[in-house]
């Protein structure tokens, strides 16, 4: 039966780079994708012709995913601990109520990037254990993001302990394709976002499981 799947970005590129392989398996699999947002960039940090080539790299890689629904919130990029977190919640609560997901993944709350700290805090509030019945969610997966999960300091409550792998070895180059999408975002060889880093990390999370190429994944709630 197909399944409805909530995807949590604080930026544009998050998504593709810690479960792009697993959202295309539920593509595959006929689950229906519905994608969020949480940070926009604006001017004067970002020229405008950067700003409009971003949003039309999130356009086509929408596009590639089949995501059956799509949004960005405005809420300014590198700043979002900025934003109340009443208002983060509501924002993430919204789209939980419309795309009634069974599983949600969303990035992991000890990454070096303070948006993705400000997400985190954000959603579990949402998604507080006492409300995963009636919203109809069955599990939370947290994913790893090259260049803010790797570089976070090595403390232990920052730590990113996978014991969920998804084997994505046939759609492992379709993810690297759809990154390139983000030319605003790649990095080059031999940088985290470039193409061989993510084949880096996707092997040996592969190798963890015996498989040729796997994403890892925290288990933050689930009930079955």
């Amino acid at each position: 039966m197909a399944r409805s799947i909530a995807i949590l970005s604080v930026h544009p590129d998050d998504e593709t780079l810690g479960c792009g392989g697993t959202l295309l398996k539920h593509q595959s699999e006929g689950d229906s994708l519905h994608w969020l947002i949480l940070t926009r960039a604006h001017p004067p940090q970002w020229p405008r012709d950067i700003l409009d080539r971003k949003q039309k790299e999130i356009a086509d890689v929408a596009k590639a995913y089949g995501m059956k629904s799509w949004k960005q919130c405005d809420f300014p990029a590198a700043k979002l601990e900025t934003v109340s977190v009443n208002d983060r919640i509501q924002a993430i609560h919204a789209f939980i109520e419309e795309a009634k997901p069974e599983i949600v993944y969303l990035v992991h709350g000890g990454d070096v990037n303070s948006d993705h700290s400000a997400a985190f805090e954000a959603v579990c509030a949402v998604l507080k254990p006492f409300h995963l019945k009636r919203l109809g969610v069955k599990r939370v997966l947290s994913y790893e993001t090259l260049s803010s999960t790797e570089a976070a300091p090595a403390l232990a409550h920052r730590a990113f302990l996978p014991i969920v792998f998804s084997d994505i070895s046939p759609w492992l180059e379709r993810k690297i394709e759809i990154m390139a999408l983000y030319a605003t975002e790649t990095h080059k060889e031999p940088m985290p976002r470039s193409p061989s880093s993510i084949r880096a990390l996707a092997r040996w999370r592969g190798a963890t499981v015996a498989c040729e190429y796997a994403e890892a994944f925290m288990p933050l709630r689930e009930i079955f």
